[in-house]
């Protein structure tokens, strides 16, 4: 598959079987990763490959990281019940991929520039998955985003989780994709402006 036709037929698959993915593949995905664009050779990109009971270290994130975002502090039964909607989530695919950004320091590093290198890590990531013939999906949200996320899975007080990437094979056909025309997103200024 051509990077054009992997761009262009490269979907959101959220339904996957609960089949192992061998793991030269998700070696081949995380490698894929680390080519991405960065600014200032940083690399800030952090995965975190979690299968089989691993994914209930995710869960147990989720639930802490809701109960957090709702300012309380759940009673057993309530972070039993928080714990179970994580787990069922989880669930959904037989590998996740967290990825993590952990920024470098320095006067000329920009944080946006770091935080867009894992970004593109992970698009790289898609595109490999698809490529592989794998079904992927980029999944975020504020539980993601928050803090504790970040702590739960050791990055640093500047770190932040960019994405779970849910990995296996499709269950079912993608659909088409669709797109508006580029020329609706487009200006193109051909000359110098008074």
């Amino acid at each position: 598959m051509n990077v054009s036709e992997a761009i262009r037929t490269r979907r959101s698959v959220g339904t996957v079987k609960d089949e192992a993915v061998p793991r030269e593949q998700i070696e081949r995905i995380l490698e894929a990763g680390t080519w991405a664009p960065t600014h200032r050779k940083t690399e800030p990109w952090r995965f975190f490959v979690l299968q089989g009971e691993g994914r209930a270290r995710l869960a147990a994130a989720m639930a802490d990281t809701e109960a957090a975002e709702k300012g309380i502090d759940p009673s057993p039964e309530e972070r039993e019940e928080l714990l179970a909607s994580a787990l069922k989530k989880v669930s959904r695919a037989p590998v996740i991929i967290a990825v993590g950004c952990e920024p470098a320091s320095g006067p000329k590093i920009i944080p946006l520039e770091e935080t867009l290198a894992v970004g593109s890590a992970i698009q790289n990531m898609l595109l490999e998955a698809h490529a592989l013939g794998l079904g992927a999906v980029w999944r975020s949200g504020s539980p993601c985003y928050h803090p504790l996320m970040a702590e739960r899975f050791g990055l640093g007080p500047d770190g932040q989780m960019l994405g779970f990437i849910y990995l296996g094979y499709p269950d079912r056909e993608p659909g088409d994709g669709k797109r508006e025309p580029v020329s609706a997103k487009t200006v193109w200024i051909d000359g110098a402006e008074a």
